[in-house]
Protein backbone atom coordinates (compact mmCIF):
# COMPACT_ATOMS: atom_id res chain seq x y z
CA UNK A 1 0.00 0.00 0.00
CA UNK A 2 1.28 3.49 -0.86
CA UNK A 3 2.41 5.35 2.28
CA UNK A 4 0.24 8.36 1.36
CA UNK A 5 -2.90 6.20 1.26
CA UNK A 6 -2.34 4.64 4.67
CA UNK A 7 -4.36 5.75 7.68
CA UNK A 8 -2.26 7.43 10.35
CA UNK A 9 -1.81 6.26 13.94
CA UNK A 10 -0.10 8.12 16.78
CA UNK A 11 1.80 6.04 19.31
CA UNK A 12 2.89 7.75 22.52
CA UNK A 13 5.01 6.59 25.41
CA UNK A 14 8.49 7.09 26.72
CA UNK A 15 10.87 7.84 29.55
CA UNK A 16 11.57 4.23 30.50
CA UNK A 17 11.93 0.95 28.65
CA UNK A 18 8.67 -0.22 30.25
CA UNK A 19 6.81 2.46 28.30
CA UNK A 20 8.94 2.48 25.14
CA UNK A 21 9.44 -1.16 24.16
CA UNK A 22 5.76 -2.17 24.41
CA UNK A 23 4.88 0.86 22.27
CA UNK A 24 7.53 -0.08 19.69
CA UNK A 25 6.39 -3.73 19.66
CA UNK A 26 2.85 -2.61 18.80
CA UNK A 27 4.16 -0.10 16.23
CA UNK A 28 6.12 -2.87 14.51
CA UNK A 29 2.95 -4.94 14.22
CA UNK A 30 1.02 -2.02 12.71
CA UNK A 31 3.61 -0.42 10.41
CA UNK A 32 2.75 -2.42 7.27
CA UNK A 33 -0.90 -1.35 7.34
CA UNK A 34 -0.68 2.14 8.86
CA UNK A 35 1.53 5.19 8.82
CA UNK A 36 3.08 5.45 12.30
CA UNK A 37 3.87 8.71 14.08
CA UNK A 38 5.61 8.36 17.44
CA UNK A 39 5.05 11.11 20.03
CA UNK A 40 7.85 11.31 22.58
CA UNK A 41 10.40 13.42 24.42
CA UNK A 42 13.48 14.06 22.24
CA UNK A 43 15.70 14.00 25.35
CA UNK A 44 14.66 10.48 26.27
CA UNK A 45 15.68 7.05 25.02
CA UNK A 46 12.58 6.77 22.83
CA UNK A 47 13.90 9.18 20.18
CA UNK A 48 16.99 7.06 19.44
CA UNK A 49 14.99 3.82 19.36
CA UNK A 50 12.21 5.26 17.20
CA UNK A 51 14.60 6.80 14.69
CA UNK A 52 16.38 3.44 14.33
CA UNK A 53 13.00 1.93 13.45
CA UNK A 54 12.31 4.64 10.88
CA UNK A 55 9.09 6.09 12.31
CA UNK A 56 8.28 9.78 12.13
CA UNK A 57 9.07 11.33 15.52
CA UNK A 58 6.90 14.12 16.96
CA UNK A 59 8.56 15.94 19.87
CA UNK A 60 6.92 16.95 23.14
CA UNK A 61 9.13 18.41 25.87
CA UNK A 62 7.23 17.00 28.84
CA UNK A 63 8.70 15.73 32.11
CA UNK A 64 7.58 13.68 35.10
CA UNK A 65 5.48 15.31 37.82
CA UNK A 66 7.68 16.77 40.61
CA UNK A 67 7.19 14.93 43.89
CA UNK A 68 7.10 18.11 45.97
CA UNK A 69 5.00 21.24 45.64
CA UNK A 70 7.87 23.63 44.85
CA UNK A 71 8.56 26.17 42.11
CA UNK A 72 9.44 23.18 39.94
CA UNK A 73 5.72 22.43 39.82
CA UNK A 74 5.07 25.74 38.01
CA UNK A 75 7.72 24.95 35.42
CA UNK A 76 6.34 21.45 34.97
CA UNK A 77 2.79 22.79 34.51
CA UNK A 78 3.97 25.24 31.86
CA UNK A 79 5.81 22.51 29.95
CA UNK A 80 2.80 20.22 30.12
CA UNK A 81 0.52 22.99 28.80
CA UNK A 82 2.88 23.70 25.89
CA UNK A 83 3.18 19.97 25.15
CA UNK A 84 -0.61 19.62 25.04
CA UNK A 85 -0.85 22.59 22.63
CA UNK A 86 1.88 21.03 20.48
CA UNK A 87 0.06 17.68 20.49
CA UNK A 88 -3.16 19.43 19.48
CA UNK A 89 -1.29 20.93 16.53
CA UNK A 90 0.00 17.46 15.57
CA UNK A 91 -3.53 16.04 15.69
CA UNK A 92 -4.89 18.84 13.50
CA UNK A 93 -2.02 18.54 11.03
CA UNK A 94 -1.83 14.75 10.61
CA UNK A 95 -5.41 13.69 11.46
CA UNK A 96 -4.65 10.34 13.11
CA UNK A 97 -7.40 7.73 13.15
CA UNK A 98 -6.47 6.80 16.71
CA UNK A 99 -3.84 7.28 19.40
CA UNK A 100 -2.24 4.43 21.34
CA UNK A 101 -0.57 5.38 24.63
CA UNK A 102 1.48 3.22 26.98
CA UNK A 103 0.97 5.32 30.10
CA UNK A 104 3.46 7.56 31.85
CA UNK A 105 3.91 11.30 31.56
CA UNK A 106 5.20 11.23 27.96
CA UNK A 107 1.92 9.82 26.64
CA UNK A 108 -0.29 12.33 28.48
CA UNK A 109 -0.18 15.30 26.03
CA UNK A 110 -1.09 13.19 22.98
CA UNK A 111 -3.90 11.42 24.83
CA UNK A 112 -5.31 14.70 26.17
CA UNK A 113 -5.16 16.20 22.66
CA UNK A 114 -6.99 13.16 21.30
CA UNK A 115 -9.70 13.57 23.94
CA UNK A 116 -10.12 17.28 23.13
CA UNK A 117 -10.55 16.61 19.40
CA UNK A 118 -12.69 13.50 19.72
CA UNK A 119 -10.03 11.13 18.36
CA UNK A 120 -10.51 7.66 19.87
CA UNK A 121 -7.59 6.37 21.91
CA UNK A 122 -6.49 3.07 23.41
CA UNK A 123 -4.28 2.78 26.49
CA UNK A 124 -1.95 0.12 27.82
CA UNK A 125 -0.55 0.09 31.36
CA UNK A 126 2.34 -2.19 32.19
CA UNK A 127 2.25 -2.21 36.00
CA UNK A 128 0.40 -4.05 38.75
CA UNK A 129 -0.37 -0.59 40.14
CA UNK A 130 -1.37 1.63 37.17
CA UNK A 131 0.21 5.07 37.04
CA UNK A 132 -1.44 8.46 37.47
CA UNK A 133 -1.88 9.10 33.73
CA UNK A 134 -3.64 5.77 33.21
CA UNK A 135 -5.91 6.21 36.22
CA UNK A 136 -6.96 9.73 35.19
CA UNK A 137 -7.37 9.23 31.43
CA UNK A 138 -8.53 5.60 31.15
CA UNK A 139 -12.22 6.45 31.78
CA UNK A 140 -12.17 8.34 28.45
CA UNK A 141 -10.35 5.62 26.48
CA UNK A 142 -12.12 3.47 23.88
CA UNK A 143 -10.54 0.49 25.62
CA UNK A 144 -7.72 -0.30 28.05
CA UNK A 145 -5.11 -3.02 27.97
CA UNK A 146 -3.43 -4.16 31.20
CA UNK A 147 -0.45 -6.36 32.00
CA UNK A 148 -1.75 -7.55 35.39
CA UNK A 149 -5.18 -8.78 36.49
CA UNK A 150 -4.86 -7.00 39.83
CA UNK A 151 -4.59 -3.63 38.06
CA UNK A 152 -8.19 -3.86 36.87
CA UNK A 153 -9.62 -2.82 40.25
CA UNK A 154 -8.44 0.80 39.88
CA UNK A 155 -9.42 1.28 36.21
CA UNK A 156 -12.81 2.90 35.58
CA UNK A 157 -13.45 1.57 32.10
CA UNK A 158 -15.74 -1.34 31.22
CA UNK A 159 -13.67 -2.28 28.16
CA UNK A 160 -10.65 -3.50 30.05
CA UNK A 161 -8.52 -6.42 28.81
CA UNK A 162 -5.73 -8.36 30.53
CA UNK A 163 -3.24 -8.85 27.71
CA UNK A 164 0.15 -8.84 29.42
CA UNK A 165 2.95 -6.65 28.09
CA UNK A 166 3.76 -6.57 24.37
CA UNK A 167 6.97 -8.51 23.73
CA UNK A 168 9.52 -8.42 20.95
CA UNK A 169 9.09 -11.43 18.64
CA UNK A 170 12.58 -12.74 19.50
CA UNK A 171 11.22 -13.90 22.85
CA UNK A 172 9.19 -16.53 21.02
CA UNK A 173 11.82 -17.55 18.44
CA UNK A 174 15.23 -17.58 20.18
CA UNK A 175 16.17 -20.79 22.00
CA UNK A 176 18.25 -20.99 25.19
CA UNK A 177 21.04 -22.81 23.35
CA UNK A 178 21.14 -20.19 20.57
CA UNK A 179 21.19 -17.37 23.14
CA UNK A 180 24.10 -18.93 25.02
CA UNK A 181 25.97 -19.47 21.77
CA UNK A 182 25.55 -15.79 20.85
CA UNK A 183 27.03 -14.79 24.22
CA UNK A 184 29.87 -17.29 24.02
CA UNK A 185 28.58 -19.32 26.96
CA UNK A 186 28.46 -23.05 27.59
CA UNK A 187 25.26 -25.02 28.05
CA UNK A 188 25.14 -25.00 31.89
CA UNK A 189 23.45 -23.19 34.77
CA UNK A 190 23.52 -19.45 34.11
CA UNK A 191 22.61 -16.47 36.31
CA UNK A 192 21.96 -12.92 35.09
CA UNK A 193 22.49 -9.96 37.43
CA UNK A 194 20.67 -6.96 35.95
CA UNK A 195 19.86 -3.69 37.68
CA UNK A 196 18.59 -1.97 34.55
CA UNK A 197 20.42 0.36 32.15
CA UNK A 198 21.40 2.65 35.03
CA UNK A 199 22.45 -0.20 37.30
CA UNK A 200 21.46 -0.83 40.91
CA UNK A 201 23.95 -0.08 43.66
CA UNK A 202 22.71 -2.76 46.08
CA UNK A 203 22.74 -5.48 43.43
CA UNK A 204 26.11 -4.42 42.02
CA UNK A 205 27.85 -4.23 45.37
CA UNK A 206 26.67 -7.62 46.63
CA UNK A 207 27.26 -9.31 43.29
CA UNK A 208 30.92 -8.25 43.28
CA UNK A 209 31.42 -10.11 46.55
CA UNK A 210 29.84 -13.40 45.48
CA UNK A 211 30.92 -13.87 41.86
CA UNK A 212 34.04 -15.84 42.74
CA UNK A 213 32.07 -18.17 45.04
CA UNK A 214 29.39 -18.79 42.40
CA UNK A 215 31.92 -19.52 39.68
CA UNK A 216 34.54 -21.51 41.62
CA UNK A 217 32.39 -23.36 44.17
CA UNK A 218 29.24 -23.94 42.08
CA UNK A 219 30.55 -23.74 38.48
CA UNK A 220 27.79 -21.29 37.56
CA UNK A 221 27.98 -18.97 34.54
CA UNK A 222 27.34 -15.29 35.30
CA UNK A 223 26.09 -12.46 33.08
CA UNK A 224 26.55 -9.19 34.98
CA UNK A 225 25.07 -5.93 33.66
CA UNK A 226 26.42 -3.14 35.85
CA UNK A 227 24.75 -0.09 34.30
CA UNK A 228 26.71 2.43 32.25
CA UNK A 229 27.29 4.97 35.02
CA UNK A 230 28.36 2.38 37.58
CA UNK A 231 30.68 0.25 35.47
CA UNK A 232 34.00 1.74 36.64
CA UNK A 233 33.02 1.53 40.32
CA UNK A 234 31.97 -2.09 39.87
CA UNK A 235 35.22 -3.05 38.14
CA UNK A 236 37.21 -1.43 40.94
CA UNK A 237 35.29 -3.34 43.60
CA UNK A 238 35.23 -6.59 41.64
CA UNK A 239 39.01 -6.43 41.22
CA UNK A 240 39.34 -6.18 44.99
CA UNK A 241 37.25 -9.31 45.63
CA UNK A 242 38.27 -11.32 42.58
CA UNK A 243 41.42 -9.98 40.83
CA UNK A 244 41.40 -12.84 38.30
CA UNK A 245 37.78 -12.37 37.16
CA UNK A 246 38.77 -11.40 33.59
CA UNK A 247 40.39 -14.79 33.04
CA UNK A 248 37.29 -16.64 34.32
CA UNK A 249 35.34 -17.98 31.32
CA UNK A 250 32.24 -18.32 33.52
CA UNK A 251 31.89 -14.54 33.87
CA UNK A 252 30.73 -11.82 31.47
CA UNK A 253 30.72 -8.26 32.87
CA UNK A 254 29.45 -5.36 30.75
CA UNK A 255 28.00 -1.91 31.48
CA UNK A 256 25.04 -2.61 29.20
CA UNK A 257 23.80 -5.26 26.77
CA UNK A 258 22.09 -4.00 23.62
CA UNK A 259 20.70 -7.50 23.15
CA UNK A 260 18.86 -8.16 26.41
CA UNK A 261 16.73 -10.82 24.71
CA UNK A 262 19.78 -13.11 24.48
CA UNK A 263 20.76 -12.34 28.09
CA UNK A 264 17.36 -13.37 29.45
CA UNK A 265 16.87 -16.35 27.14
CA UNK A 266 20.35 -17.65 28.08
CA UNK A 267 19.63 -17.50 31.83
CA UNK A 268 18.12 -19.98 34.28
CA UNK A 269 18.11 -17.57 37.23
CA UNK A 270 18.13 -13.77 37.39
CA UNK A 271 18.57 -11.07 40.00
CA UNK A 272 16.61 -8.05 38.84
CA UNK A 273 14.67 -4.92 39.67
CA UNK A 274 10.92 -5.34 39.31
CA UNK A 275 9.96 -3.12 36.42
CA UNK A 276 6.95 -4.52 34.62
CA UNK A 277 8.61 -5.00 31.24
CA UNK A 278 11.55 -6.83 32.82
CA UNK A 279 9.08 -9.11 34.62
CA UNK A 280 7.20 -9.83 31.39
CA UNK A 281 10.39 -10.56 29.47
CA UNK A 282 11.85 -12.73 32.24
CA UNK A 283 8.55 -14.61 32.42
CA UNK A 284 8.54 -15.19 28.67
CA UNK A 285 12.09 -16.53 29.04
CA UNK A 286 11.10 -18.90 31.85
CA UNK A 287 13.67 -17.44 34.24
CA UNK A 288 13.40 -17.95 38.01
CA UNK A 289 14.02 -14.45 39.29
CA UNK A 290 14.96 -12.90 42.63
CA UNK A 291 13.19 -9.54 42.52
CA UNK A 292 14.74 -6.60 44.36
CA UNK A 293 12.31 -3.71 43.72
CA UNK A 294 13.59 -0.17 43.41
CA UNK A 295 12.31 1.39 46.66
CA UNK A 296 11.68 4.86 45.22
CA UNK A 297 9.66 3.86 42.14
CA UNK A 298 6.58 5.99 41.44
CA UNK A 299 3.54 4.86 43.46
CA UNK A 300 5.73 2.03 44.80
CA UNK A 301 4.80 0.05 41.69
CA UNK A 302 7.92 -2.13 41.67
CA UNK A 303 7.17 -3.54 45.13
CA UNK A 304 3.62 -4.35 44.02
CA UNK A 305 4.93 -6.00 40.85
CA UNK A 306 7.44 -8.10 42.80
CA UNK A 307 4.92 -9.11 45.47
CA UNK A 308 2.51 -10.24 42.76
CA UNK A 309 5.17 -12.55 41.31
CA UNK A 310 6.12 -13.89 44.73
CA UNK A 311 2.48 -14.56 45.67
CA UNK A 312 2.08 -16.58 42.46
CA UNK A 313 5.17 -18.68 43.15
CA UNK A 314 6.83 -17.10 40.12
CA UNK A 315 9.74 -15.40 41.84
CA UNK A 316 11.58 -14.72 45.07
CA UNK A 317 11.52 -11.37 46.87
CA UNK A 318 14.24 -9.40 48.61
CA UNK A 319 13.96 -5.84 49.90
CA UNK A 320 16.61 -3.44 48.64
CA UNK A 321 17.51 -2.48 52.21
CA UNK A 322 18.08 -6.16 53.08
CA UNK A 323 20.47 -6.87 50.21
CA UNK A 324 23.92 -7.98 51.31
CA UNK A 325 26.34 -10.50 49.86
CA UNK A 326 25.12 -13.02 52.45
CA UNK A 327 21.37 -12.54 51.87
CA UNK A 328 21.71 -12.53 48.10
CA UNK A 329 23.85 -15.66 48.05
CA UNK A 330 21.38 -17.41 50.38
CA UNK A 331 18.49 -16.64 48.01
CA UNK A 332 20.47 -17.89 45.03
CA UNK A 333 21.43 -21.11 46.81
CA UNK A 334 17.72 -21.78 47.46
CA UNK A 335 17.51 -22.34 43.71
CA UNK A 336 20.99 -23.61 42.84
CA UNK A 337 20.95 -26.35 45.48
CA UNK A 338 17.36 -27.37 44.84
CA UNK A 339 16.71 -28.21 41.15
CA UNK A 340 13.08 -29.13 41.88
CA UNK A 341 12.44 -25.75 43.49
CA UNK A 342 14.17 -24.03 40.57
CA UNK A 343 11.99 -25.89 38.08
CA UNK A 344 8.80 -25.06 40.03
CA UNK A 345 9.54 -21.32 39.96
CA UNK A 346 10.46 -21.43 36.27
CA UNK A 347 7.23 -23.25 35.40
CA UNK A 348 5.14 -20.81 37.48
CA UNK A 349 6.88 -17.94 35.69
CA UNK A 350 6.11 -19.35 32.27
CA UNK A 351 2.44 -19.79 33.22
CA UNK A 352 2.19 -16.03 33.77
CA UNK A 353 3.81 -15.21 30.43
CA UNK A 354 1.47 -13.84 27.78
CA UNK A 355 2.78 -14.28 24.26
CA UNK A 356 -0.24 -12.89 22.39
CA UNK A 357 -0.21 -9.40 23.89
CA UNK A 358 0.85 -7.63 20.70
CA UNK A 359 -1.81 -9.24 18.50
CA UNK A 360 -4.48 -8.73 21.17
CA UNK A 361 -3.66 -5.03 21.53
CA UNK A 362 -3.53 -4.58 17.75
CA UNK A 363 -7.08 -5.96 17.58
CA UNK A 364 -8.19 -3.45 20.23
CA UNK A 365 -6.69 -0.62 18.20
CA UNK A 366 -8.25 -1.77 14.92
CA UNK A 367 -11.68 -1.93 16.53
CA UNK A 368 -11.72 1.86 17.01
CA UNK A 369 -10.33 2.86 13.62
Amino acid sequence: MNQQNKSKIFIAGGGTGGHIYPAVAVAEALKNEYEIYYVGNPRNLEKEIVQQKGYKFLSVNVQGLPRRATLDLLGWSAKLFVSILKSMFYVLKYRPKTVFGTGGYVSAPALIAAKLFGVPFVMHDCDANPGLVTRKLSPFASSVSLAFECAKSVIKNKKCFINGNPLRKEFTTLTKQEARLQLGLENKLTIAFMGGSQGAKSINSSTCEILKTLSKDYDVQIIFQTGKKKFEDVIEKLTTFYPEYEADKNIIVKPYFDDMVSVMKASDIAVSRAGSLSISELSASGVATIYIPYPFAAADHQRKNARFMEENGAGLYLEDSDVTAETLLAKLLELINNPNRLCEVQQATLKLAKFDAVSDIVQQIKQVI
